[in-house]
């Protein structure tokens, strides 16, 4: 069987950066931070006081007062980064056959707010009996963002959410791709959206050590690849692609914005929540989209990491790194944009592709900020080039974008420029 080529033909966000692709990329490239207090609770109590918010977003200006009610914050971001990459890709004004888009979307939690409102409630009021908002269960759920998308739009192709933890929205991507190289959608809306933000998300990672307690100098905490990090940061937001069958796109003379070139998975079988110290599922991972590719080591030009800004995480990463690139890896650019998103967990790899999309159209490797001069981790070998602190100019033909989820799911996707 004949695989088809995939292209991207839209794209759309709301992130800590921006509530749109150009506001975010525009801040990416200048080496914005998103991080700052929180302003969703009252965090005075928690050992994390700050978090990458997504800021200025108002919900009545998207949705009215009835369907609001019925979604968690989570979807809310979603259906608007999938109404922009809709709009964008154009896919909606011409003869589609909507029997054949789909929409595959991630949360690695999904309604957390919702639940602890929920939950809350019960608990307050269970001296008359358990009493639940009938939107209870459809709010919280992480499927439910791909069923309102495809509602909204009335995309009868294959629909349904995927949760791999922090790996979870590089899988939407992995499954759309394979869809639709596969004939059995002509395109996918897929990406991840999340909404953390709330005294269990932020208190059940404390309580792991995994968030950065720098409460003084919120903008600063997020620093991969520098001996002092601390932890990540809890983000929160959603980003959308358009992925497309090839001559699908021609046809309708879309804009083509790169190509998918392949992805791999692959499981850590290691801890529940640390990465392999060695990066045997980070090296494994990229192995196999390399392989999917047809690609070598050679072919990659910059690597969109995962940098979460964990002193385990980081190490491992580039260990796996160094394992599959060799020498390669001197000539190639890296950089971790969670240093400015903070960690936007099952959103993390939509965001991060559409980055490597922006990164290859404008030839710009978006920045890994906070590196200070002296501040190096013994471990982690500084003649790579890490792009600290400000972005640089390079042609780019080929990106690789890395995630990583509790449970050990590694998901590492290729993105490369279009070409005829």
């Amino acid at each position: 069987m004949e695989l088809k080529r995939v292209v991207i033909t839209g794209l759309g966000t709301v992130s800590p950066l921006g509530n749109d692709v150009e506001t975010t990329w525009e801040n990416a490239k200048k080496g914005v931070s998103g991080a700052g207090p929180i302003t969703h609770f009252d965090a005075s109590l928690f050992k994390t006081r700050f978090a990458c918010e997504v800021k200025g977003f108002n919900p009545a200006d998207h949705f009215d007062r009835k369907l609001a009610r019925q979604l968690d914050l989570y979807a809310m971001y979603a259906m608007v980064a999938a109404d922009e990459a809709i709009a964008d890709s154009k896919i909606e004004e011409g003869s589609a056959d909507k029997n054949r888009i789909g929409v595959i979307f991630a949360a690695g939690i999904g309604g957390l707010h919702t639940f602890e409102e929920e939950a809350g409630y019960y608990a307050q009021h269970a001296e008359n009996g358990p009493k639940y908002n009938p939107f209870f269960i459809p709010k919280m759920i992480a499927d439910i963002a791909a069923g309102h998308i495809s509602i909204e739009h009335g995309f009868h192709g294959p629909n349904f959410g995927i949760v791999s933890a922090c790996a979870s929205s590089n899988n939407a991507l992995i499954d759309a791709f394979n869809y639709v190289r596969l004939g059995m959608a002509d395109a996918i809306v897929a990406g991840g959206a999340e909404a953390a933000i709330y005294p269990a998300g932020v208190g059940g990672f404390n309580s792991m050590k995994a968030l950065s307690t720098r409460n003084e100098e919120p903008e600063k905490a997020s620093r991969p690849f520098s001996g002092s990090r601390d932890g990540f940061i809890i983000g929160e937001g959603s980003a959308a692609l358009v992925l497309e069958e090839l001559e699908h796109a021609k046809a309708r003379g879309a804009k083509i914005y790169a190509e998918v070139a392949g992805g791999g998975m692959s499981a850590d079988a290691y801890h529940i929540t640390a990465t392999h110290p060695e990066g045997l599922g980070a090296q494994l991972v990229m192995e196999n989209a390399l392989k999917d590719a047809g690609m070598k080591p050679e072919d990659i030009d910059y690597i969109n990491t995962h940098g979460t800004s964990t002193p385990v995480g980081d190490r491992g990463e580039i260990k796996g790194i160094m394992k599959v690139f060799g020498d390669h890896v001197y000539n190639m650019s890296l950089s971790s944009t969670k240093s400015m998103t903070g960690h936007l967990l099952g959103a993390a790899g939509a965001i991060e592709a559409l980055f490597c999309v922006k990164a290859i159209n404008e030839g710009i490797i978006p920045p890994t900020i906070n590196h200070e001069e002296g501040d190096e981790d013994p471990e982690i070998d500084y003649r790579i080039d890490f792009t600290f602190n400000k972005a640089k100019k390079r042609d780019i033909k080929t990106a690789l974008s890395n995630t990583f989820g509790f449970g050990g799911h590694n998901a590492a996707l290729i993105i490369k420029k279009y070409e005829e």
